[in-house]
């Protein structure tokens, strides 16, 4: 989902205030307000397929699988990932969280550089966070930042299994790209198709 800027400073309070009795959502950044525009198709499934994968996995734990309508808190910021898992118990009328686990972002040509750059060091920052994911709509390619002594990134690509330690969830990068149509998976069907 695309940033466009809304109306300039405003103290956090008064953005949570107002994020409540708003009909669109809006990011909070360093005292500036930004209105989140529309997701493309792909993003929608790509999105659906994470959550139903981590919803199913974690069904019969303390975990909650959220998805684009829960904001994360980071420093001073607040964001709308596309998908979190926060273990921490949360009240019924929480707003946003400080502890996610892990953060799901799907990549577009008008997030990719603040997902990459600005959302990457905020919420990295977390202490919460053990995995920060980031997935690609127009190709096949699945980034996973992993905490261990340092942040370290692993790409996932199709025949693989992404795994998610945090979690201990192995997901096929085939089942999470399904109904995308992009040229990798039109390729890769075709492939599968012609070995039939």
């Amino acid at each position: 989902m695309a940033l466009q800027p809304r109306q300039h400073w405003l103290s956090p309070e008064d953005y949570l205030d107002a994020e409540l009795v708003s009909d669109i959502k809006h990011e909070y950044i360093d005292g500036d307000v930004y209105a989140m525009t529309g997701a493309s198709v792909n993003h929608n499934r790509l999105v659906s397929s994470v959550l139903a994968s981590l919803h199913t996995h974690l069904a019969n734990t303390p975990c909650d699988v959220f998805a684009a309508d829960m904001k994360v808190k980071a420093q001073h910021n607040f964001f709308y990932p596309d998908v979190i898992v926060d273990c921490e118990p949360k009240n019924a009328d929480s707003y946003f969280t400080e502890s996610p686990l892990i953060i799901v972002e799907v990549l577009s040509k008008s997030t990719r550089k603040i997902d990459q750059t600005l959302k990457r060091l905020s919420y990295q920052a977390l202490a919460s966070l053990q995995e920060y994911v980031l997935i690609e709509q127009d190709f096949v390619d699945i980034e996973v930042c992993r905490r261990s002594k340092h942040w370290q990134s692993e790409h996932y690509y199709l025949g693989d299994q992404v795994y998610l330690a945090a979690v201990d969830l192995y997901i096929p990068v085939e089942t999470l790209y399904a109904r995308v149509v992009n040229d990798d998976m039109q390729a890769f069907l075709q492939a599968a198709a012609e070995q039939n």
